[in-house]
């Protein structure tokens, strides 16, 4: 199929994203239509590597790759420290102010990368090959990186956009069903917030996306790109819009936290958090009982999760109280209305938090 192309606007200028089979075969010319570069640095983890460094590398060649950095992707590695790791390799590896990094792999290989891109020499040129369907629809476009601290997910970061994106769908056949699995949970989030249409294809299409059907997948994949697009397009920032964009991250990011970023895989964490959001939605009278069931029941038909953490509802509460839609202390959350839509409420009180994370608690 043609390539698809979408475009974002930041503040560093507009960049692409490019959808579609095969895009990775020509990542090197898309990559020198950029400009000139003082070299190409490939940074991914062992798992994309142990399928994908090869043709990687084979694409990046004529481009002018000069060294491949391999790093862990798991949650728990997505800190300061991988953060130092990298850099050091980069200084090592003789990458300048005109290097260009290459962030080939998942959420966290994305945000690291992103991150180093940003800090490294005060920074330097980023594109990503996003090769898990959560980074493809979501963590890989609008330009927000960053990594974890025991407190909290992603508190240390930086608005920093990449140059180019190319996502081939051929890079999912790799993942693992669980992996895979986790992805789904995020283009569910875009029905819910922003696209009823797509909500009622997935209701009608969720088991054909999980046995990872080629039609299905061409058509969900490009249309979240598209729904992410405008949304950072117009508020590059989190100022505003974007932050619809985290319907169930603040309950994500707790289970996360609380489990020490080892339980979940961050789209089963968001899973999770969509059906506590629907829930407190319909606590605090925003959404009305079969919408919040639609959601419910759609999340829930991707597949089984992990069970809920085994931690004090007041001590999830107390962690997102660090969540950075919080202002002046006071919790805010993402809700929607009806499907096709959120935004941003406050002044939701902490105790029906508990009494929501209680209650589905105690269903499992």
């Amino acid at each position: 199929m043609t390539p698809r192309r979408i475009t974002i606007d930041s503040e560093s200028g507009r960049y692409e994203v490019v959808y579609g089979t095969g895009v990775l075969s020509s990542a090197a010319s898309r990559i020198k239509a950029l400009g000139e570069n003082t070299g190409v640095f490939l940074l991914c983890s062992s798992r994309v590597a142990k399928h994908w460094r090869g043709k990687l590398e084979r694409a990046l060649r004529s481009a002018g790759l000069r060294r491949t950095i391999v790093f862990d992707d798991r949650e728990r590695s997505k800190n300061i420290s991988t953060v130092e790791h990298v850099c050091r390799e980069l200084v090592c590896a003789g990458a300048d102010r005109r290097a260009l990094l290459i962030a080939a792999g998942g959420g966290v290989v994305g945000d690291v990368t992103g991150f180093v891109a940003a800090s490294y020499l005060r920074g330097v040129g980023l594109v990503h090959i996003p090769t898990t369907v959560v980074a493809q629809v979501d963590s890989a476009l609008g330009g927000k990186t960053g990594v974890n601290l025991p407190e909290g997910k992603n508190l240390v970061g930086a608005f920093y956009s990449p140059r180019l994106v190319l996502a081939d769908p051929v890079t999912l056949s790799t993942l693992p069903p669980r992996e895979f699995r986790s992805g789904l949970y995020e283009i569910i989030k875009y029905g819910v917030i922003a696209d009823e249409r797509l909500f009622a294809f997935l209701e009608s299409s969720i088991e054909a996306l999980v046995n990872r059907d080629a039609e299905a997948l061409d058509f969900v994949i490009p249309r979240c790109i598209q729904v992410k697009a405008m949304v950072v397009s117009r508020d590059e920032r989190e100022s505003g819009l974007r932050e619809i964009l985290n319907f169930g991250h603040t309950f994500a990011h707790a289970f996360e936290t609380a489990t020490g970023y080892r339980k979940y895989l961050h789209g089963e964490a968001v899973g999770w958090g969509m059906i506590a959001a629907a829930r407190l939605g319909r606590r605090v009278g925003l959404i009305g009982d079969a919408h919040a069931a639609r959601i419910e029941l759609l999340v829930r038909r991707v597949g089984p999760l992990p069970a809920l953490p085994a931690t004090r509802t007041s001590r999830l509460v107390e962690i997102m109280h660090s969540d950075k839609k919080t202002r002046g202390g006071k919790l805010r959350f993402v809700l929607s209305r009806k499907i096709g839509s959120a935004e941003t409420f406050g002044r939701v009180s902490p105790k029906v938090v508990a009494e929501v994370l209680g209650h589905l608690g105690r269903e499992m």
